[in-house]
């Protein structure tokens, strides 16, 4: 049974009030650990670490900054199948796809920031005669990061490393349903010998820290990634306190397929986009819009090649489809499944929970959905599901394309499904999403800007973006 831990101070312990959590492994249902569940002491005792931690860190030497992260990453790699084993046991993906992106790219989080904190630049701006201005960005001080359940040690580092790249002190807030690898990141940053005080990591129910979390006096930022509701109560607690804000929300993503699109190709990543962790990733494309002349032959091959897919075990490499991630999840999930059938949807592939055999016959599994006959304005198709379930709906023109794209609140990520690139640019400049795919998906570079608009989210994360979000430009002029 694993104890998971607060870390503060460089020191691992549990809550003031040794409450405790139970953990429960998806795949099997059972309970495998106990997470310390903490409260407005702990947020407290950490904010005390990181303020007396921070004028140091930030007076650190970039390169020297740079070399923590850097072991960090090396660590991550060096651990890379233990990771991954802790990710499926907490979250129920795929062992492949544990090992093959969330934990790599957990690492090249790592990596990429140390070498940014390396090639920060200040401005300058020259008045000939008269006066000389420089620009340089200072580290904000305490800083809190706050990631979700369905990319955990992934979405985690996304957010801690950019932070601590540019001098400031973190305490991040894991979710309590996924929070083993943030404890094993804990233990790196403790082989490293990462000062005392620059990281602490809060474990338990959000609800117990977020206000504090989200209003003390010496906290100057909140990174969020998560639900549209509990971003929109952060927001709300945090935005008159003028505190810097990045919330990166919630999904309800368009595939847009011209009859043109390169089609083995988009079969094939279609699905991908469709069911990968689950459908447990906000940039899942959840609404599938296809031109009518092959709407017919999409359908009839989507749901053969979604039937391939292999659902079960997720510590067998050969599984395509884990667990979802909880039990509340898994109904949510089965409700809004039947909420599609009440609004006319017809179910063409799943919509039910699935039962394995063994060890794993009480674990959280729901059959790969598809379902057709809906309109774009019903609950299905405007609200997140967050699971393995796509609506499919054919469209006539280009301008229909696009009306059906932007009629959700959402506006994360899209991806455009064609051979012509004049129709490609074109309808991906009409489409209201941060993130537009063209021929492909889930392709990043991490200089890129990351984020939405509307409930999507405020702000955005990724290279400069990131950088510039957690430091403070300030402005130097002076006469000859």
């Amino acid at each position: 049974m694993e104890k998971i831990l607060n870390y503060i101070n460089g020191e691992f312990k549990p809550s003031t009030a040794n409450e405790w959590m139970s953990v429960y492994e998806p795949a099997t249902g059972k309970v495998y650990g106990e997470l310390t569940n903490s409260n407005e002491a702990d947020v407290l005792e950490a904010i005390e670490a990181s303020e007396e931690a921070k004028l140091s860190w930030a007076k650190l030497p970039q390169h020297k900054r740079s070399a923590y992260l850097y072991a960090m990453a090396d660590e991550i790699e060096n651990n890379i199948h233990e990771l991954a084993l802790a990710e499926t046991k907490d979250n129920g993906k795929p062992i492949s796809l544990a090992t093959s992106v969330d934990i790599p790219r957990a690492a090249a989080n790592f990596r990429f920031y140390a070498g940014a904190a390396l090639h920060q630049q200040s401005e300058a701006h020259d008045m000939g005669e008269l006066a000389f201005n420089y620009t340089i960005r200072k580290p904000l001080g305490t800083v809190v990061c706050i990631s979700p359940w369905n990319l955990p040690l992934y979405l985690f580092t996304w957010k801690i490393a950019p932070a601590l790249a540019t001098g400031n002190c973190v305490i991040a807030k894991p979710s309590e349903v996924t929070p083993y690898t943030a404890y094993l990141l804990c233990k790196i940053a403790a082989k490293v010998g990462l000062p005392k005080g620059v990281l602490n990591v809060i474990h338990g129910e959000g609800p117990r820290v977020g206000n504090t979390l989200s209003t003390h006096q010496k906290i100057k930022a909140v990174s969020f990634t998560g639900g549209t509701k509990t971003g929109s109560i952060i927001a709300g607690l945090a935005a008159p306190l003028f505190k810097k804000l990045s919330l990166e929300l919630g999904g309800k993503n368009p595939n847009i397929i011209f009859a043109d699109a390169p089609y083995d190709e988009m079969l094939e990543t279609t699905v991908r986009s469709s069911f990968s962790n689950q459908g447990q990733i906000c940039l899942c494309g959840s609404r599938i819009l296809v031109e009518a002349t092959i709407y017919e032959q999409f359908k009839a091959d989507f749901i053969k090649k979604v039937k391939s897919l292999k659902l079960g075990n997720p510590y067998d490499e050969k599984t395509n489809v884990g667990a979802v991630v909880s039990k509340s999840h898994q109904q949510k999930i089965l409700d809004c499944i039947a909420l599609a059938k009440k609004e006319g949807g017809k179910i063409l592939l799943g919509g039910n929970a699935a039962i394995l055999d063994n060890d794993f016959k009480e674990g959280y599994y729901v059959e790969p959905t598809i379902i057709e006959g809906l309109d774009q304005d019903c609950r299905t198709n405007q609200e997140e599901i967050f699971g393995p379930v796509v609506t499919i709906a054919p469209f006539e023109t280009e301008a229909e394309a696009v009306a059906m794209a932007n009629s959700t609140n959402y506006g994360l990520a899209a991806s455009i499904w064609t051979t012509n690139q004049r129709k490609a640019h074109r309808v991906a400049k009409e489409v209201d999403a941060g993130i537009i795919w063209i021929n492909t998906w889930l392709l990043r570079d991490l200089r890129t800007p990351f984020g939405g608009i509307k409930n999507s989210g405020v702000g955005r994360e990724g290279g400069h973006y990131a950088l510039n979000f957690f430091t403070e430009p300030k402005n130097i002029c002076f006469t000859y």
